[in-house]
């Protein structure tokens, strides 16, 4: 439960195809889990405001990477909710005096994985496809792509 933290958790994410995140230039990339690949360390991190958000979408979460401290965002780019890297502390976003949605994602736990839903854009989801690839937000909940993922939380 991340509702009690005001520091980061640390972990990793892998999605079903056993695909990890690795920081590749502005872009988080999925690539097969080997010994060879180090995956990024997620950052993650509670709303502090959760009553001013929808309820029963999961946990408002800012979710960032760390080395260098970027989070993720999604942005209106030429009419697409697109999902972007920025240089951002996920503490500064935390410590803002309201949610700040563009960062925000709810965290919806079932099982042993997550889905990650967009606060600024309801419906969308941090999805994978195919290897080599960047993540990205869909709309498409079908089977087309990978919207649930496998959360570590490191201790």
């Amino acid at each position: 439960d991340f509702s009690l933290e005001n520091t980061p958790q640390l972990g990793k994410i892998s999605d079903l195809d056993q695909q990890v995140w690795i920081l590749r230039g502005q872009s988080l990339v999925t690539v097969p889990r080997s010994n060879s690949v180090v995956p990024v360390t997620v950052t993650v991190l509670a709303c502090k405001y959760p009553e001013t958000l929808e309820k029963d979408k999961g946990t408002p979460i800012y979710l960032g990477v760390q080395d260098p401290d970027m989070c993720l965002c999604c942005e209106d780019v030429e009419g697409q909710p697109t999902l972007l890297l920025k240089e951002e502390k996920i503490l500064d976003l935390y410590h803002q005096p309201e949610p700040v949605k563009p960062f925000l994602f709810y965290r919806y736990h079932s099982g042993t994985t997550s889905t990650f839903e967009s606060v600024a854009f309801p419906g969308w989801f941090i999805a994978s496809s195919k290897k080599d690839e960047p993540i990205f937000l869909t709309a498409d909940r079908g089977q087309s792509y990978n919207i649930n993922f496998n959360l570590h939380i490191e201790a």
